[in-house]
């Protein structure tokens, strides 16, 4: 948990640094000012919104206890919480074809998942409760609060570039280093993509065990995850193409992997997850 803490602190003031550092670039000392404060601000928005942010992006609605529709999906998450000893999370749905589910919130207490129309129509009721219980691990070890913060963070970073169009001039009164300029706008979306695939793969193995111990199913996780795997290289979603940074809160890969989105690509291999999956059940 202490863990968890500590990594957002740290990535919350690396990419202040980075903000700052930019600011400086391209604007010197007044510049680092405003670039300071706007990354003093995105840090309060990220830690107190950025979930709300990210459950609108993808056009998320929330499923309440009388939804017919998704009775059976909102009393699953509902024993699985109890399973875990959580508070009972909000639960939403997501009208994406693609097979796909996160978790959000900056502690159990202020949590969510969300789950895709997609998901619910190719995995059978085992295998969506594996999933969920996946999530659900996730808001257990407050992985939620550091994966939302920085693909919240990281959108930010990918248009750290656009500074040089607030800053007339670099320092001296001279025009903002064109070579700085376009250093930055190839390493900040890099910078992005390798922030978030340090804090993402050990914790997606933690994940699966934990999810298979609360679903008391490490098999069905397994299947679900080959499942998802496959159908979701087949079926773009559109919403994490546009936002690649918001990948590495699914539990696979949503993005297809052309040019710099692979970058985003903070998963580890689906096959080594299953196997360790496998290797739980007795």
């Amino acid at each position: 948990m202490l863990g968890n803490w500590i990594k957002t602190f740290v990535l919350m003031a690396g990419i202040t640094a980075l903000f700052g550092s930019v600011g400086a670039a391209f604007g010197g000392f007044g510049g680092m000012v405003i670039a300071l404060a706007f990354a003093g601000a995105m840090n309060i928005y990220a830690y107190w919104f950025s979930d709300k942010a990210v459950l609108k992006m993808y056009g998320a609605q929330e499923v309440t206890p009388d939804n017919v529709q998704f009775r059976i999906y909102y009393q699953m998450v509902k024993e699985l919480a109890e399973n875990a000893a959580l508070p009972m999370p909000k639960v939403y749905v997501i009208d994406e074809q693609q097979p796909n589910a996160f978790a959000t919130g900056r502690n159990p207490a202020h949590a969510a998942v969300a789950a895709t129309v997609g998901i619910m129509k190719m995995l059978n009721e085992r295998e969506l409760r594996g999933v969920m219980a996946h999530e659900l691990a996730h808001v257990k070890h407050r992985d939620t609060l550091i994966s939302t913060i920085s693909a919240t963070m990281a959108g930010g970073i990918s248009a750290i570039a656009q500074f040089g169009m607030f800053f007339g001039g670099g320092r001296g009164g001279g025009r903002p280093n064109l070579i700085i300029g376009l250093l930055i706008m190839f390493l900040a979306p890099m910078a992005a993509g390798l922030i978030q695939m340090a804090i993402s793969r050990a914790r997606e193995y933690e994940a699966d065990r934990s999810g298979a111990e609360i679903s008391g199913d490490p098999k069905s996780l397994a299947s679900a995850l080959e499942k998802i795997h496959h159908y979701a290289h087949q079926i773009p979603n559109q919403t994490a193409e546009r936002h690649p940074e918001t990948g590495q809160m699914m539990i696979i890969n949503p993005l297809s992997g052309k040019g710099l989105k692979g970058l985003f690509s903070t998963h580890p291999q689906t096959e080594e997850r299953v196997r360790r999956l496998l290797a739980m059940v007795v």
